[in-house]
């Protein structure tokens, strides 16, 4: 009978295993306390602390212990509108927010509710396609190129509709810029061409912009402010604010989706409640920024996209196609221009890539399976996080935002990120 208990599993869980982002950072501690040197990779969480006056606000709100409503503190939920408003240019009002345990708990509970087929990009974030064979939604990839930047284009996603012939079966696009996995994103005549699509069709996007204000430009912009009336913004203060261990996430609708938000609350209501309270309070300083954010997020930008583009060098100099990051803190290499050596060494998949990688030189990323890319080709993401984020930001503080970061500053303040690269490098050219 033991052995048969599996049989009682639903049947979209069988066979789902742990995120694949958690578990490579599992293995990597497990394999460094037993004595081996890792460099991991696998991860993508912000090696910067939280700015000093939201640390502060959680401190001085740390006895709140009532619940609060289900859509979230209404001062949160105003800092959060205002914040979209200011920074996105887009008319979301408060009454249209809803804060969550993390923008992931947000899209889970999107896609049970919305009853529609799930339009993925690929490469894209692990947990989507998961979250969706949990749920029992039907998933469509299409599949992006590394000569289009892995960007979806409006011709692609305008041929797949119309292949499906069916002009407004109910669809949710989830569009993620700056990108998990490889950092780039789309250009505002890019995401103008693809929201005309989508209103052509009448399709919902769900547009990830977690890593919004780590656009190294400071320039990024959300598609909702060309299609407002069918995009939902997702945010939160993992990336941008270092807090991804405080678990909070938002959701803005168009005001026209009242019937949306007010079923998804309903689920909140009876699934997670509210998120803590002492978090909230602290996300209201988050989003209102200010003077001493704004320059925190001046100088995290800088380090990344110097760090990136150190990192884009020493693998282009390898012979590994990558492109530059232009925000977030993850680079996707495809290492596919080496491939007659890899198969060498008996590699033919994303998946044996990274085996043999931790296996030979104890650099720990993520295959581009991991992301829906197809298994033989040999693409991978790395996140290069695994430095010292206060003392980067510490040792930034001192040059002047006017001038460029020295060139030997990832050298000095991001080495064991540039030694991980540098294995990489050396080991695809090792015989």
């Amino acid at each position: 009978m033991n052995n048969k208990k599996h049989i009682s599993l639903n049947l979209n869980i069988r066979g789902v295993n742990q995120s694949p982002t958690l578990a490579i950072n599992e293995l990597s501690k497990k394999l460094n306390n037993n004595g081996t040197t890792i460099y991991p990779m696998g991860l993508g969480q912000s090696p910067f602390p939280v700015p000093a006056p939201v640390v502060d606000t959680l401190k001085m709100h740390a006895h709140e212990k009532d619940y609060l409503p289900v859509k979230g503190l209404k001062e949160l939920r105003e800092a959060v509108a205002h914040f979209h408003r200011q920074k996105d240019n887009v008319d979301i009002k408060s009454n249209n927010v809803l804060i969550g345990p993390g923008s992931k708990e947000l899209m889970f509970i999107l896609q049970m509710v919305y009853y529609g087929d799930v339009i993925l990009p690929t490469p894209c974030w692990v947990s989507y396609v998961p979250q969706a064979n949990i749920i029992g939604r039907n998933i469509r990839l299409i599949h992006t190129s590394f000569e289009n930047k892995w960007r979806i284009t409006h011709k692609q996603l305008n041929h797949f509709l119309l292949s499906e012939n069916d002009h407004y079966k109910p669809r949710l696009l989830v569009l993620n810029y700056p990108s998990n996995p490889d950092g780039g994103t789309y250009s505002p005549d890019e995401l103008k061409k693809i929201a005309k699509i989508a209103r052509k069709h009448e399709m919902i996007i769900l547009s990830d912009e977690i890593y919004g204000q780590l656009h190294f430009k400071g320039q990024h912009i959300s598609i909702a402010r060309f299609y407002p009336e069918g995009t939902i913004i997702s945010s939160g203060l993992s990336k941008w604010c270092g807090a991804g261990g405080w678990r909070l996430g938002t959701f803005s609708f168009p005001p026209n989706f009242d019937w949306l938000l007010n079923v998804m609350t309903a689920v909140a209501s009876e699934t997670f409640t509210s998120v803590s309270a002492p978090i909230q309070y602290a996300a209201v300083r988050a989003f209102r920024g200010g003077i001493l954010i704004e320059r925190y997020l001046l100088h995290v930008r800088r380090i990344l996209s110097h760090l990136g583009e150190r990192c884009t060098e020493i693998l282009r100099e390898a012979g590994i196609e990558v492109h530059s990051p232009e925000g977030a803190f993850y680079l996707f290499p495809d290492f596919s221009p080496l491939s007659e050596k890899l198969k060498n060494k008996g590699i033919t998949s994303s998946k044996k890539l990274c085996e043999k990688l931790l296996q030979e030189t104890g650099v720990a990323i993520l295959p581009g399976e991991a992301f829906q890319c197809l298994p033989e080709k040999l693409t991978a993401r790395l996140a290069y996080v695994n430095f010292d984020g206060a003392k980067a930001l510490s040792m930034s503080e001192t040059i002047s935002l006017n001038e460029n970061l020295p060139e030997d500053f990832a050298d000095n303040y991001c080495i064991s990120v540039i030694q991980a690269v540098q294995k990489i490098a050396d080991w695809v050219n090792s015989k």
